[in-house]
């Protein structure tokens, strides 16, 4: 992660896939767009106030629409 968490702005950790890219990958095809690697969980760090706003902003990156699902989201706690 690049950027540290701050009093106004918390680290989170999402892991994510796209139903799509599954299911054309269960037809033996791949998908148009996104590359087969999105039919296994993704990790993803992002930074945000709360976890009303990480989803927000998940949404906007990695649309319902176009098939992510959302399968973990936590607060991600610092190992020191």
């Amino acid at each position: 992660m690049l950027q540290h968490p701050t009093a106004r702005r918390k680290a989170f950790e999402v892991t994510i896939y796209n139903k799509h890219v599954r299911a054309a990958i269960k037809n033996n095809q791949s998908h148009d767009i996104y590359g087969d690697r999105w039919a296994d969980p993704q990790n993803q760090n992002i930074m945000a106030s709360d976890k009303f706003q990480a989803m927000r902003l998940i949404n906007l990156r990695y649309p319902k629409q176009e098939g992510f699902v959302v399968e973990y989201l936590s607060e991600y706690q610092l190992k020191i």
